[in-house]
């Protein structure tokens, strides 16, 4: 498949300027020494519920005994914990404690108010394009 250059230029052009965009995001947070892994697993737990340690690693795509070594620094930082299913008792499911909620919730609280910060300075019809642009985002990620 051969691509239009000026098309492959705004590709490039749009991925460098989300993976800038990320890395300021991802350093607003609660926890100065938790990694962006092991907060997307605070944050998966937070917006899906207990998982068991399989369903964690397929959900962030690493093997099972890396996530293993993530939910024990979690579990033993007091983010997280491991209980037994009481359907399945070789099953042990994974949740948030309180401290982990809340690791959450103020890395969240960060980046929204950092954002909104960085929107306050701009102009109403460069807000209204970032409207747009997300919901453009949103339509070519779940592709």
């Amino acid at each position: 498949m051969n691509s239009d250059p000026a098309s492959a230029d705004e590709a490039s052009d749009f991925r460098m300027a989300t993976f800038r965009l990320a890395r300021r995001l991802r350093s607003q947070r609660a926890v100065d020494s938790m990694s962006d892994g092991q907060f997307a697993v605070l944050a998966a737990l937070s917006n899906h519920g207990p998982h068991t340690l399989g369903e964690l690693a397929d959900r962030e795509r690493v093997s099972a005994p890396s996530m293993n070594r993530t939910v024990n620094f979690l579990e033993e930082s007091g983010y997280l914990t491991r209980t037994p299913d009481v359907a399945d008792r070789r099953k042990v499911n994974i949740a948030l404690t309180d401290a982990g909620r809340g690791v959450v919730a103020e890395t969240v609280r960060r980046r929204d108010s950092w954002l909104e910060q960085a929107f306050a300075a701009l102009s109403p019809a460069q807000r209204a394009t970032l409207h747009d642009a997300a919901a453009i985002m949103r339509e070519v990620a779940a592709r």
